[in-house]
């Protein structure tokens, strides 16, 4: 595919699904990489052989990143499949800002608009859970999601992105109902301050290649 600079990419991390260990990933265009093989500055040409041999006889989707001191290979890793393989640890993270956001929109709703317009959006959230079957007794599960600290949960509801991607969907519509315009939502994602660094990256860059991107921002 491509030979970039490090001015051309962004290089995060997320926690792998399976070890206790961070891995770096790589977005360039709005597309995900994830690290294969790191090569020092000196053996240019030993880089360049495995990346030429993993495009070109191999069909592998990767891109060359030259920097100072190195040269490292990464492999593209398609959305559907990062959805497809279940990342828990991915989707914990997903889950945990969505429900950040949520509770930015519920306080808001309670110091801006009053108790009455609060309860109301409970009431309004717990069916959007419960027709989407994402928790069961919503109705009762829903006083606790709206004021439990999501990044201390011990057991934490785990949801698929499309099913978040629904779920902000649909937070957004009430957002604009409650407030009767869309400016709420610029305000709320600084919520997500209360994130690690790393973690909050990980959820805007999500935010910005899903269908939410020109919901949230």
């Amino acid at each position: 595919m491509f030979i970039l600079k490090r001015q051309d990419v962004e290089i995060s991390t997320i926690q792998h699904p399976k070890r206790d260990q961070q891995v770096p990933v790589l977005y360039y265009q709005e597309q995900t990489f994830r690290l294969i093989h790191v090569f020092p500055a000196s053996e240019e040409e030993e880089a360049v052989a495995l990346w030429r041999d993993l495009t070109d006889h191999r069909g592998k989707a990767c891109v060359l990143l030259e920097e100072p001191e190195r040269y490292s290979i990464w492999g593209k890793v398609r959305v559907e499949q990062a959805d497809d393989t279940g990342d828990v640890s991915k989707t914990s993270l997903l889950t945990k800002a969505s429900l950040l956001l949520i509770q930015a929109v519920y306080m808001d709703i309670e110091d801006l608009l009053g108790h009455r317009n609060a309860k109301s959006f409970t009431q309004d959230i717990a069916a959007i859970l419960d027709k989407h079957q994402l928790i069961a007794n919503a109705s009762e599960a829903v006083e606790n999601l709206l004021k439990i600290d999501p990044l201390r949960m011990e057991q934490i509801p785990i949801w698929r992105e499309k099913q978040l991607v629904i779920l902000l969907q649909e937070l957004h519509q009430l957002g604009k109902k409650y407030f009767g315009n869309e400016n709420f939502a610029y305000k709320v994602t600084d919520q997500l301050e209360e994130m690690a660094q790393e973690d909050r990256s990980v959820f805007i860059r999500w935010l910005k290649i899903s269908p939410l991107s020109k919901l949230w921002q």
